[in-house]
């Protein structure tokens, strides 16, 4: 399982419509794309910040709504954000939520993050479980 976090600041008492626009226009077309798993919002207290986390079933399928889907929903969203978004690209190793067979943690050369600069490094705890 692949999961994308894309963070963005809003402009002043955006919240409610940002939820409205993800509700009705980015959540059902995102129902339809293949891998397409779940999606989480998230807001910050004052309704200053918002996060989406969204869960593919492969990477491919979330790059391929990277290139085809995200420059749609930043235009959908465009008048309410205040600045770019920034978006980080995670593979799932354990979740609660979802069950999903993990074979093994990802190895530390495939946790590069592919939308900026920075890697991500990754050392596994040798006696977590």
């Amino acid at each position: 399982m692949f999961a994308r976090k894309v963070a963005a600041r809003l402009k002043p008492n955006s919240l409610m419509e940002f939820v409205d626009l993800v509700e009705s226009k980015i959540l059902p077309w995102l129902r339809k794309q293949e891998g397409f798993r779940d999606l989480i919002t998230l807001a910050a207290p004052d309704g200053s910040e918002v996060a989406t986390i969204s869960f593919w079933d492969h990477k491919g399928n979330a790059q391929a709504y990277n290139a085809d889907g995200y420059p749609e929903a930043l235009n959908i969203l465009g008048e309410i954000l205040d600045g770019a978004p920034y978006v980080k690209t995670f593979d799932v190793v354990r979740s609660t939520f979802h069950r999903f067979p993990l074979a093994q943690p990802p190895k530390a050369e495939d946790l590069v993050e592919e939308t900026g600069s920075a890697q991500l490094d990754y050392r596994p705890n040798e006696t977590s479980v």
